[in-house]
């Protein structure tokens, strides 16, 4: 039976030639958006390997204030927050924090040399305190404490990732790594530190020390607390207050990471909302098509279906016939819609891991399928109940 549908479908080829170029276009937007779909959804679902509720960020402006001056005045102001019973704890911080939109993506690799470079690593400079803010988890060695403060070599904690590909098939603890002509000292092991987003594919990160003695402005403006969950907005309107007099002239900007997550997944979901949208309008659009084009069949076939009813073909048979036939049609469109999809994982494109584009196209397969089945029902429904009698009168 199937392989007279196929045969009978092939014959008409040239009849159904719109209808299979139509199931192919299809099929393609549904990859793109299932592609990006489960992308993201694959991103999302993978932890970010640090907590970020209860966590504030302060983005401190001294203005035209002297560089010598600034870091003084922020020590004052991280010792003002720490003794505030509701912090639990205080740490410096680079601007690319998590959520901030801000992204610093370096090379880096084994030795001064940088041998078995990796690139598009995120880099992060951190206090020592960063780790109870963030809640950061160690897989294996330490994390930054006293004992760097005489270190010639400035230390870091690089992702599990990371060091499995500078150093693979052995421990990245105590080597070398250079990052911008600077070497620094692998001390500990994180899962991961995703801080570009739930959305953003997971990329390798290292994290290096910044020393309560580094007098640099610009290596860690910002300050991370972490908060106890009785912290409101009084909390926050007082902290305000209280840096201000401190660093008088300085502008205050206070939020919190739940916030910046929550504005940072609304800008990545927009667009794909609207995409979905509009994928949504062409599926419907192809659906009525496909309803329309097997309900006119069904018309200009009434006759031959009258003949096979009066030569003993039951309601179901045909039924079945015409269900078949589409789900034929539908399969030489996909046959080339797959031909195309399958060059995506096939030469890497977007250097995205093939298991997300063969997802997205079992889904469009699984779709299409679905769809041309529904939209067949009904006009196989009409074919099962043509009388033999009635059509063969009007033939």
């Amino acid at each position: 039976m199937i392989r007279h549908l196929f045969t009978l479908i092939w014959n008409r080829r040239r009849a159904n030639i719109l209808l299979i170029t139509e199931i192919f276009l299809a099929f393609v937007v549904l990859f793109v958006v299932g592609s990006l779909l489960v992308y993201h959804a694959h991103n999302y679902r993978t932890p970010l390997g640090f907590g970020y509720t209860q966590v504030w960020r302060i983005n401190l402006d001294p203005g035209a204030l002297p560089e010598a001056s600034r870091v003084p005045t922020l020590r004052q102001v991280m010792a003002r927050l720490r003794a505030m019973p509701e912090v639990v704890a205080v740490g410096r911080a680079s601007g690319n924090t998590p959520f901030s939109g801000s992204t610093n993506g370096s090379d880096v690799g084994v030795g001064k040399e940088g041998n078995n470079i990796m690139g598009s690593v995120s880099g992060h400079l951190v206090e020592e305190d960063l780790r109870e803010v963030l809640e950061l988890p160690l897989v294996a060695g330490r994390w930054f404490d006293k004992r760097d403060d005489a270190a010639t070599v400035r230390p870091a904690v690089i992702s599990r990732d990371l060091g499995e590909a500078l150093f693979p098939g052995q421990s990245a603890l105590g080597k070398i790594v250079g990052r911008n002509g600077e070497e620094l000292r692998v001390v500990g092991l994180i899962e991961r530190f995703r801080a570009d987003g739930d959305l953003e594919e997971a990329r390798p990160a290292i994290l290096m020390r910044v020393s309560p003695q580094d007098t640099v402005w610009g290596e860690a403006p910002v300050i991370l607390l972490r908060v106890r969950p009785r912290a409101d907005a009084a909390l926050e309107r007082q902290m305000n207050r209280e840096i201000l007099n401190i660093a008088k002239g300085w502008s205050v900007g206070i939020t919190t990471l739940s916030e910046q997550r929550a504005a940072q997944l609304k800008r990545t979901l927009t667009p794909i909302v609207a995409l979905v949208i509009v994928c949504l309008f062409l599926v419907v659009n192809v659906a009525l098509g496909l309803f329309g084009v097997l309900w006119q069949t069904i018309q200009q076939r009434r006759a031959e279906i009258g003949v096979r009813r009066a030569m003993g073909a039951t309601a179901g048979a045909i039924s079945w016939q015409i269900v078949g036939e589409i789900l034929v049609v539908a399969t030489f469109g996909l046959a080339l819609g797959l031909l195309v999809a399958a060059q995506f994982p096939l030469l890497g494109v977007f250097n995205v891991q093939a298991g997300v584009y063969g997802t997205a196209m079992l889904l469009a397969v699984g779709m299409i399928y679905l769809l041309t089945a529904l939209c067949a029902l009904y006009p196989s429904r009409l074919a099962a109940g043509i009388h033999p009698a009635v059509a063969l009168r009007e033939e």
